[in-house]
């Protein structure tokens, strides 16, 4: 039997891949894929963009829709056993102080936006993220749509809530991370008017941590899970 087919389209994809993301974070993905697959996932290697968004009010022109609510939600809501994540996970969240908007379309779960006030303690990788302006800027994390609404409208009436929202507070930023693997978040964020501050590199062997940034602190070995570096974001 011939393998020539599907050899062609690994070549295609691997193309493909390399065009979207370019040599270097092609190259890194490709290597920390294969690590974390060698390792169980002990090794790996991840490279950040942290942006910082202008909260303008852009989807403010959205017609209203009836059948979506979007509201703030705390640990006692009915609908925070829907959540795609571990139940400690969002306890621990609520206890740290973040606060949740959470969308409904027609009674049921369809999406939440999470956000940061002062600093944020990454869990993919050991870094805190603090910020500079706590006053004018937030850190937003784990957007999430269900898949069957992600079509729609859900996502971007989600934002323009948590804009109406943060704006009133004073905000006029919001920052995040975003791997540089994710060529589609970064356009999008591009599009919305995001701009990357900060950008880092970590490179993970079980405890230990070697983080590099192009910013202060510039270089941090963490040789323990308790040890972290700590990255100062101010938007631009």
């Amino acid at each position: 039997m011939s393998t020539a087919a599907p050899n062609g389209g690994r070549l295609q994809r691997l193309r493909a891949h390399f065009d979207s993301l370019g040599a270097l974070d092609g190259s890194l993905y490709l290597l920390d894929q294969l690590l974390q697959r060698a390792s169980a996932g002990r090794l790996r290697v991840l490279r950040y963009h942290v942006v910082a968004q202008p909260l303008t009010g852009s989807a403010a022109a959205m017609r209203p829709d009836g059948k979506t609510v979007i509201v703030p939600a705390d640990s006692q809501h009915p609908l925070v056993g829907s959540f795609p994540r571990p139940p400690a996970v969002i306890a621990q969240r609520f206890a740290n102080g973040a606060q949740c908007l959470l969308a409904t379309v027609a009674g049921q779960f369809a999406g939440y936006l999470w956000w940061q006030t002062g600093h944020y303690d990454e869990d993919e990788v050991r870094c805190q993220f603090v910020l500079a302006q706590p006053a004018r800027s937030v850190w937003d994390f784990d957007v999430y749509v269900e898949p069957r609404y992600r079509l729609g409208r859900t996502m971007a009436r989600l934002w323009q809530a948590a804009e109406q929202h943060l704006q009133q507070q004073g905000v006029a930023w919001s920052c995040s991370r975003i791997s540089t693997y994710n060529a589609a978040s970064l356009n999008a964020h591009a599009r919305l008017g995001a701009r990357t501050v900060a950008s880092a590199l970590f490179i993970v062997v079980g405890p230990l941590q070697l983080s590099l940034f192009n910013q202060r602190p510039g270089v941090h070995l963490a040789l323990g899970r308790s040890s972290r570096p700590v990255l100062r974001v101010a938007p631009p």
